[in-house]
């Protein structure tokens, strides 16, 4: 068992924790979203269908652009959304260095890890820690598990208006090592830059998120990736490439590093390419508005 792997348990003091954390969490959220701003969502129900009734033993992978500090879990504080279901509920990447860290009690980091994980669905991942991370692997076990993970594939925020940047491979690793291939969900939002701004005050963000501003979010259609035929296809562009070792696992997926690298990119090319296509259509409607 991984460290603190026992706090992913559902069971866990009967799940009490986690049940009163998403309570709470989920009400803020939809006050945020709903109550103090304006939030408009395109195409609900796919999310809904995937997070309540896809198949048994599928998993969930949600991606989206990176906004804000709040982009999750305000963006699930949708009019409809079960947020008050830690069942239903997605497990998070969530940057160590931000997420995990009290500078005002002082906790141990370790107990900070393990609330967070237990109670809000967190999976602290420590960035340029590299894509084989142990907490990589238990978000990995999520998967396995048939759950719903969401990532920031860009691996940090930004709050410039501009095309989607080269997507880490972490998020296409945990695809292609899933034993089931997980539904693959692409999200696309903007207003959250506007409720959490990096540089607000002193170069700081503000204490509270603003009120009375606009959250568009754009869920599109799942990515169809045919992941035999792409580990194929980066068998045979790998030979053909060069590249210095990083010491990867040389039997990830069945495959050598340099494959690995090759079916890494591939998959975040589609992905990014997918993203950027419904950033533009995003675009595009806003300004018919």
């Amino acid at each position: 068992m991984g460290t603190m792997e026992w706090a992913a348990r559902r069971d866990h003091l009967r799940g009490v924790p986690r049940k009163m954390i998403f309570l709470a969490v989920g009400a803020l959220t939809k006050a945020v979203a709903n109550l103090l701003n304006t939030t408009t969502v395109n195409n609900l129900d796919t999310l809904l269908r995937l997070v309540r009734h896809r198949p048994p033993g599928v998993p969930l992978l949600t991606v989206s652009n990176h906004m804000s500090t709040l982009d999750d879990p305000v963006m699930w504080g949708l009019k409809g959304f079960p947020t008050s279901d830690p069942d239903l509920g997605r497990w998070v990447l969530a940057a160590e260095d931000i997420c995990f860290k009290n500078p005002v009690y002082q906790l141990p980091e370790t107990l900070v890890k393990v609330s967070l994980k237990l109670t809000g669905k967190c999976i602290p991942i420590t960035r340029g820690g590299g894509i084989y991370q142990e907490h990589m692997n238990e978000a990995l076990d999520r998967l396995i598990d048939g759950g719903w993970v969401h990532t920031f594939p860009e691996g940090k925020v930004y709050q410039e208006d501009a095309p989607i940047r080269r997507l880490k491979w972490g998020t296409a690793s945990l695809i292609a090592r899933a034993p089931v291939t997980p539904i693959v969900l692409p999200i696309i939002h903007c207003g959250f830059e506007k409720v959490m701004p990096e540089s607000y005050m002193f170069g700081r963000r503000p204490p509270f998120p603003l009120c009375n501003k606009d959250i568009r979010i754009y869920i599109g259609e799942p990515i169809m990736l045919d992941i035999p035929k792409l580990k194929q296809e980066a068998i045979e562009m790998s030979r053909d490439s060069s590249f210095s070792e990083c010491g990867w696992p040389k039997t990830i997926c069945g495959l050598d590093e340099g494959a690995q690298r090759c079916l890494y990119t591939t998959i975040s090319d589609q992905i990014r390419g997918v993203m950027e296509r419904l950033r533009g259509r995003s675009r595009s409607s806003l300004k018919s508005i």
